[in-house]
């Protein structure tokens, strides 16, 4: 079971079966690439924390032209979110993988987004994988590789579950998004101390970010979990800009495509939900629980105060239950971990 490989996304469409937003976004992705190529711009990877079985490693990176070609990793710099968004993606891009001292190609799809799986034979643990291109620096992101004596793993959302962005609001989306740095941003009281514990108490845990956030703004939100204290763990974003069938990106699909991947990836693991209740995790997760009891150990969701449920456009009307999985309900991290070690959830096993 842990040796197979997991399910292969989509086949990509043909120009000609694009939506016209994406056609519009692919021609002006193409005029920014000669501009940048003009302007000596250069050929950069971006490799992203991920994760794998011992049978295979799923392979999360970008690949974009960049001024100085350097790949900004460094998590003590302080960035505003909108040079996260000058880069210019290379779409359908080739570059190398070097995972357990093999070497693989892989290539971009047409928003310059890595994502692939690739096979091999590895230990439960951390390991690393190095990413490259023609002209480029080598870039590294950690790996976690989950076998099946780990059990039990935290899936957590990012906006008003571990940071304060007041996201669904057009304005405050816009500022947090392309002005503030990681800096600005405010941490969700107590949540960084429950994620330390939850991972303290079961140390195998694996740890999962899951968010609607773009990939633009991956290293931004990686060094706000840092700076924060947060226990480190791959993020799963979305790509900017429309998408090959619709114009705006569906946060929902991306978080239910996402737990749907996850659930049939490590099929033996039960995970803790966290998210809030200002609109979509509630029923989010209240699907994947409907569909897959076995795989949740229970849901916690942070209730939103009455200021950002305002700016959040209110609260989700649906209230978890069912299936038998404990849903528990608290305004910060220390009341969530009250309630988690009362059900017994926050303990060693």
């Amino acid at each position: 079971m842990a040796k197979k490989k997991p399910e292969e996304g989509p086949l990509n469409l043909t120009p000609d079966m694009l939506h016209t937003a994406a056609r519009m976004e692919d021609r002006f992705n193409g005029w920014l690439q000669n501009r940048a190529t003009d302007h000596t711009y250069q050929r950069t990877v971006i490799a992203y924390d991920t994760y794998g079985g011992t049978g295979w490693v799923r392979v999360l990176g970008r690949l974009v032209l960049t001024p100085t070609g350097q790949p900004a990793t460094d998590l003590q710099a302080s960035i505003r979110g909108w040079k996260s968004f000058v880069n210019v993606p290379l779409p359908n891009d080739t570059a190398w993988v070097r995972v357990n001292d093999e070497e693989h190609m892989v290539t971009a799809d047409r928003g310059g987004i890595i994502d692939t799986v690739i096979p091999g034979d590895f230990q439960p643990g951390e390991t690393e994988i190095e990413l490259w291109t023609d002209g480029s620096l080598v870039d590294s992101a950690a790996v976690r590789i989950i076998g099946e004596d780990s059990t039990f793993g935290i899936i957590s959302d990012i906006d008003d579950t571990v940071m304060v962005t007041s996201l669904p609001r057009p304005f405050l989306a816009a500022w947090n998004t392309f002005v503030l740095s990681e800096h600005a941003r405010s941490p969700v009281a107590g949540m960084a101390v429950l994620y330390d514990r939850i991972t303290y108490m079961r140390p195998n845990s694996p740890m999962v970010y899951l968010s609607t956030g773009a990939w633009n703004s991956a290293l931004t939100i990686k060094r706000f979990l840092s700076r924060n204290l947060y226990p480190m763990g791959p993020l799963l974003l979305t790509d900017w800009g429309p998408t090959t069938t619709r114009v705006f990106r569906s946060g929902k699909e991306h978080k239910r495509n996402s737990l749907e991947r996850l659930s049939r990836e490590f099929p033996w693991m039960k995970w803790l939900l966290i998210g809030d209740d200002g609109q979509k995790d509630e029923e989010v997760y209240g699907e994947f629980v409907d569909n897959h009891p076995d795989n949740v150990a229970a849901v916690a969701i942070r209730q939103l105060t009455v200021g950002e449920a305002v700016w959040a456009g209110g609260r989700s009307k649906r209230h978890g239950r069912g299936q038998g999985v404990p849903w528990i309900y608290a305004p910060d991290g220390a009341g969530l971990s009250s309630r988690l070690t009362e059900r017994g959830i926050i303990s060693t096993i």
